[in-house]
């Protein structure tokens, strides 16, 4: 019983193990919010949970690979300047940076971009809906995998844990790779 933190580590370990990945119940998070989960201990244990398939992104750094369950930040400093987001479900805390994000399509949604300073807190309000997007200054893409330059070196933080950083990103959907219980 995780959340997206503990998730994370999970996928990462068994990868780097060669293991292939089980079944995980979730009481909390992202993902967890994304897929409807109560965060009912007690209904994971009853013919009421409900186990459902899950995507998992790979993500190749500058120097070396992780993999995320939920989201995926690089850059982004300064109250929302400059970067990359990468969605696998619609969440992250309490904005919906993902507003077509699903984490069984087998796509994972990236939007990269600048805002300008002027625009940034206007952007950040409306992220509370996902009505943020479509924007003149992000680029939304959708695919199976999907590769960004960010043009400097900046800091990654998968499913809310730092995992390092990185100009470059390449991140590929491993479909149905996890199954999840709500």
């Amino acid at each position: 019983m995780h959340d997206d933190a503990e998730l994370h580590g999970i996928v990462c370990r068994a990868r780097a193990e060669g293991r292939t990945l089980g079944e995980v119940g979730l009481l909390g998070g992202d993902l967890c919010r994304a897929l409807g989960g109560p965060g009912d201990a007690d209904r994971l244990r009853s013919e009421d949970a409900v186990r459902l398939p899950v995507d998992v992104v790979r993500v190749d750094l500058d120097e070396g690979t992780t993999w995320f369950v939920a989201h995926l930040l690089a850059g982004w400093g300064r109250a929302f300047g400059s970067g990359a987001v990468a969605m696998n479900g619609d969440w992250l805390g309490n904005a919906k940076l993902g507003p077509r994000a699903h984490p069984n399509d087998g796509v994972v949604d990236v939007t990269v971009g600048r805002l300008p300073l002027r625009q940034r807190g206007a952007a950040r309000r409306r992220a509370r809906s996902g009505t943020h997007l479509p924007h003149p200054a992000l680029e939304v893409r959708r695919a199976a995998v999907v590769e960004v330059d960010l043009g400097r070196s900046a800091r990654v933080v998968a499913d809310g844990v730092r995992v390092g950083r990185s100009r470059r990103l390449r991140l590929a959907v491993e479909p149905d790779a996890i199954v999840v219980v709500v």
